[in-house]
């Protein structure tokens, strides 16, 4: 959990929050993390508002609880913001 500076592991999830300078700026990130998500067939739960945007990972196929799969996806979001 260390590099995953912006998650916390909360109940059975993992809760990503993301603040933006702008509505811009944060859309964009959510259109980089739907490419991830497709290509690791694996989907978060979204929030959006203005600037700020929440992303909650958790595998439903596992009985909704965080696995392997959400920490690699958390980890490749994560990478998106030292771009």
């Amino acid at each position: 959990m260390a590099e995953l500076k912006h998650w916390s592991e909360e109940g059975n999830a993992l809760h990503g929050k993301f603040k933006f300078k702008d509505f811009t700026d944060a859309f964009g990130f959510l259109v980089q993390v739907a490419i991830l998500q497709e290509k690791h067939n694996h989907h978060a739960e979204i929030k959006n508002i203005y600037n700020r945007v929440e992303l909650i990972l958790t595998t439903h196929d596992a009985g909704n609880t965080v696995t392997e799969k959400d920490y690699k996806l958390a980890k490749e979001i994560e990478r998106l913001l030292d771009e």
